[in-house]
């Protein structure tokens, strides 16, 4: 059997009611508020006395301007006392979402947090919890949910039917700027701690600016997780806040309003930090912080304009946009950036024994991170490079390939512009044969590079890598007759025989012939064991490549006039070298370290 209805409160009881609760008099109250108190009919009984004292002033049923008077000091009170009590809920209630267990994935709090999600639900009744040390109730969600918008309903239901009890008589009664204002006291309070425990601090864009960037780059990495907890987790469960107390209260704004005015500070300082790097100095070690900010922006923007969707949060919006439009110029700015780094890099100091150039190493490394963010940059990029006049020959490789993407086009452009700073740098070498095996070491890396990249591979092309690996064979052939030529003319015929018959062959022309070999190989010896061929199979080519070259025409040479030199005095002034002994020889070139050193090796092993 249900209870009874309670009697109708007349206007006299419910004067009464309101005055026993009046905070400015001198008799206090039973209890510090009513709504903390726990007894549910004694909140019953004061909302109702107010709605008694606002019907009969709404009503007109007081004639009296005695009763006018006494209705409307009433409601004065009645209104203050709602005040405060709208404030003391929302503070009891109200902790900011602990942030520790949503940034970090495996902070010791993670494993006190549970929620209950379906599937497809977003709305999650976030946990209270008291720490270890019985300390703060803090409320709590995973971070995994921070892929998604995802309410967290931070207030008991009971609590938020109160709170909307509260806002519903103090906007019937006119107060609604009242109770909106305490609203946005204790709510910016509560999202300012939560930004502030996210590490999203009030910074300038000149404070931002002044910091190294080595530090920067880790606050990036914080701010996307903080960015994507804040949109989706913090700004969403407010709105929802907002929503459950005021919606459809008064004016069909106000909890909108609400909202917005609560986290419109927060947001925008939020987006400073991405915007204040958006326009920082382009340099090009940025470039891949600066893709990750700009990957997190598109990522959340579809978020930021569903949680910030109504005309109020239009501002919220087009800052988002604007910066994510001021971060895609940044990256096209910063990548014309390292086109110009590239071409015009002054280093003049020619790199010891012809190796691979620390810039070729870092160029065809950046390249490869680049691909890494392919997806975005093929959307960013919609230009293709502009062509700078070089005289390096490579230019006339950049051909226009129907299909390759403006992005695609970039990077080659970045190869052909570092062949022809390459080319420049290999002009500090007096030996031209060192110079080719130079520029042969270091267009090879880029093959290999490009060819252990399947991404850059497919974007560059095989037709384009086929010709730069026919470019490093043609240096190996221009590196072989720069060296080789000189060694090989000692082998030769001419300048041996007398003016008759073959058998006229002159002793002292062929000693001297022997001794032009034995002095030309033993320079060449040991000069190009101090040359480096870093790739171990680009090393073993090119000595098979000398080996075939030089042992069959010593072999024929030493056949056909050894005797004239062994049937002299001491023969092994002038035959210095077995066929066996060049061999070995040979397996020193490239190593990088004297011939004396690696001849000591090899008899130790």
């Amino acid at each position: 059997m249900d209870p009874p209805e309670p009697p109708q409160l007349t206007f006299e009881s419910a004067e009464n009611i309101i005055l026993r609760w009046d905070t400015t008099s001198s008799e206090q109250p039973r209890d510090p508020t009513i709504f903390d108190g726990g007894d549910r009919h004694e909140i019953h009984q004061y909302l109702d006395a107010v709605d008694e004292i606002q019907r009969s002033l709404e009503s007109a049923t007081l004639t009296e301007p005695d009763h006018q008077s006494k209705a409307k000091t009433a409601i004065r009170i009645a209104m203050a006392r709602l005040e405060d009590e709208f404030r003391n809920l929302l503070t009891a209630h109200t902790s900011p979402i602990e942030t520790d267990c949503l940034v970090d994935p495996n902070s010791s709090f993670k494993k006190h947090c549970r929620t209950n999600s379906s599937s497809d639900g977003a709305v999650l009744p976030a946990e209270s919890f008291t720490d270890d040390e019985g300390l703060e109730s803090r409320t709590c969600v995973s971070y995994r949910f921070a892929n998604r918008i995802c309410e967290i309903d931070s207030i008991p239901s009971d609590a938020i039917s109160d709170l909307r009890s509260i806002a519903e008589r103090m906007i019937s009664a006119g107060y609604l700027r009242e109770c909106v204002q305490v609203c946005l006291g204790v709510r910016r309070a509560c999202v300012d701690a939560g930004l502030v425990r996210l590490g999203i601090e009030k910074s300038s864009i000149d404070d931002i600016q002044r910091m190294e960037w080595e530090n920067l780059e880790t606050m990036i990495r914080w701010w996307i997780r903080a960015a994507r907890v804040s949109i989706r987790m913090v700004f969403a469960s407010e709105k929802r806040l907002c929503k459950q107390i005021f919606r459809d209260l008064g004016s069909s704004s106000i909890d909108e309003f609400c909202f917005v005015e609560t986290v419109k500070g927060q947001a925008l300082q939020l987006f400073n930090f991405a915007g204040a790097i958006s326009i920082s100095p382009r340099a090009p070690e940025k470039l891949f912080k600066i893709l990750d900010l700009h990957d997190a922006m598109s990522d959340l923007l579809p978020d930021i304009e569903v949680v910030f969707e109504s005309e109020l949060s239009k501002m919220i919006r087009v800052e988002a946009a604007e910066i994510l439009s001021e971060l895609t110029e940044a990256v096209r700015g910063i990548l014309t950036e390292f086109e110009n780094a590239v071409l015009n890099e002054p280093s003049r100091v020619a790199v010891p024994g012809g190796t691979i150039h620390p810039l070729t190493r870092y160029v065809m490394n950046y390249m490869c991170l680049i691909t890494d963010y392919k997806q975005t940059l093929v959307d960013l990029i919609v230009s293709k490079p502009e062509l700078r006049h070089s005289d390096d020959p490579t230019d006339v490789e950049f051909e226009v390939v129907e299909g390759r993407t403006p992005l695609a086009s970039h990077l080659i452009w970045i190869i052909v512009i570092l062949q022809s700073n390459l080319d420049g740098k290999s002009k500090h070498y007096k030996d031209p044969a060192l110079a080719h095996l130079f520029m042969m070491n270091n267009v090879h890396y880029i093959v290999q590079k490009a060819k252990g990249f399947p991404d850059l591979k497919e974007m560059i092309g095989v037709g384009y890598l086929k010709k730069l690996s026919g470019k490093y064979r043609q240096l190996a052939t221009s590196y072989q007759r720069s060296t080789w030529v000189k060694v090989m003319h000692c082998l030769r015929d001419e300048g041996l025989h007398g003016s008759g018959s073959f058998s006229g062959v002159s002793k002292s022309a062929l000693r001297e012939r022997f001794k032009s070999f034995n002095a030309t190989f033993e320079e060449v010896h040991k000069t190009q064991a101090m040359w480096l061929i870093p790739d171990a199979q680009l090393r073993e080519e090119l000595r098979i490549q000398i080996s075939e070259l030089l042992i069959p025409a010593y072999t024929s040479f030493l056949g056909r006039f050894r005797s004239y030199i062994e049937s002299g005095k001491h023969p092994e002034t002038f035959i210095k070298y077995s066929v066996e002994d060049l061999e070995a020889d040979i397996l020193d070139f490239f190593e990088g370290t004297s011939a004396s050193q690696q001849q000591l090796r090899r008899r130790s092993q």
